[in-house]
């Protein structure tokens, strides 16, 4: 049942990054960015039903989830930045007023960065799992 559990968020954090990958291919910045936000997300519950009996929380914060499931600590100090850059991208944060910040924050630059740091980091807890 872990095991099973464990695929389908990995799966599906696999999907939400060929989305950011699409998204990149059309120009849709903010889309780039909030699909590497769910793709590490997923990735992050993925590692916590591989390493904790419950299910993981219904939340979005990826510091607390890789806190609670032990991963954090694991972490190097770019990781860890990188979380709480990606964090931002929430589409819970998407009001107007903030969805103009998020714009003036993506390029596509910035973009391919988020993408490569995304696949780095789900690379990394792929391995731990």
């Amino acid at each position: 049942m872990i095991e099973k559990k464990t695929a389908y968020w990995k799966d599906l954090a696999d999907y939400d990054l060929e989305t950011a990958e699409a998204m990149f291919q059309t120009k849709r910045w903010l889309y780039v960015a909030f699909m590497c936000h769910q793709a590490i997300e997923k990735m992050l519950k993925s590692y916590w039903c591989a390493t904790r009996e419950d299910n993981p929380p219904f939340i979005h914060n990826h510091k607390r989830i890789a806190s609670d499931c032990g991963l954090y600590e694991q972490m190097d100090n770019g990781q860890r930045d990188f979380l709480e850059t990606i964090t931002t991208f929430n589409i819970e944060a998407r009001y107007p007023e903030q969805k103009e910040e998020l714009f003036k924050m993506l390029s596509p630059n910035t973009c391919r960065e988020l993408i490569d740091h995304t696949k780095q980091l789900m690379q990394w807890i792929t391995e731990r799992l």
